[in-house]
């Protein structure tokens, strides 16, 4: 839902975690934010939440009063659980609004 989103409480880094069923096949990630800066997405394919492995660490460009709007191509991807770190930002508080992956 738009009216939605999930807001930093202030300290860098923040991060936060999906995990999907099982392990999956992901062709694409995109994320919808606000103010974020750099921003890694790391994967993990272990049945709990360890074991991460970095993926992409990119630095995104400030678009002022609107969302930001990133999508990455992931050939051959596959994951159990992802992690997005909001490592820096262009402000105090960012906020993710949609995540979405596509895949099998």
């Amino acid at each position: 839902r738009s009216e939605t989103f999930w807001t930093t409480t202030g300290m860098f880094p923040q991060e936060f975690i999906i995990g999907f069923p099982k392990c999956v096949k992901i062709s694409k990630v995109a994320i919808q934010c606000y103010l974020v800066r750099t921003l890694r997405i790391e994967r993990s394919v272990s049945k709990d939440p360890v074991d991460f492995e970095q993926c992409i660490e990119k630095d995104l460009q400030h678009t002022e009063g609107q969302l930001q709007m990133e999508e990455f191509s992931l050939p051959d991807f596959q994951a159990t659980y992802l992690r997005f770190i909001i490592k820096s930002a262009f402000d105090h508080f960012v906020s993710v609004h949609r995540v979405m992956a596509e895949g099998t």
